[in-house]
Parts: structure tokens; C-alpha cells; sequence
């Protein structure tokens, strides 16, 4: 996940000054929260938000690569 580093705000930040972070996710659809100086949280705009606008297929296709990714080792041993 690639991050614009003007998008970030601190879940300090965020907690204490929202209407900050709702300007930058208008701004640039979407703003990044951070927790511990990770990636935590996003707001999306929606109407900014293109991956939001995915048929149902693609969200299961999406869906099926994340549990196949996680569990392969499970799925291989019962393929046996």
C-alpha cells in the first residue's frame, strides 16, 4: 500500500481535530490514521474512493486471494 504522506494524521491528531481529517480525505480521497506509527485507519470520500465502485465479482475474487494466500498450506495438505 503506497501511502501520500500529506494524507497521514496522527490518531492523536485525529481524535482531537476530526474535522481535519474529513478535509484531507475531501481533499484527496482518502486520509491515513496512524496508530503507534503504523497505518491504522483510513477514511475514504466516497465519492473519490474508485475501488469502492467494484462489481461483486471482483470483491470475491479479492475475497478468494486473501484466503487462499493465508490458508494455502491447509488447502495443499487437503488437495492431498
Amino acid at each position: 500500500m503506497n501511502i501520500n504522506t500529506n494524507t497521514i494524521v496522527s490518531m492523536t491528531e485525529a481524535n482531537q481535530n476530526f474535522s481535519k481529517v474529513a478535509r484531507i480525505a475531501e481533499r484527496s480521497g482518502e486520509a491515513v490514521i496512524f496508530k503507534n506509527n503504523k497505518p491504522k485507519f483510513i477514511v475514504l470520500d466516497i465519492d473519490k474512493a474508485g475501488y469502492i465502485d467494484l462489481s461483486d465479482d471482483e470483491k470475491i475474487d479479492i475475497v478468494a486471494a486473501r484466503v487462499l494466500k493465508k490458508f494455502r498450506p491447509a488447502f495443499e495438505e487437503l488437495a492431498k
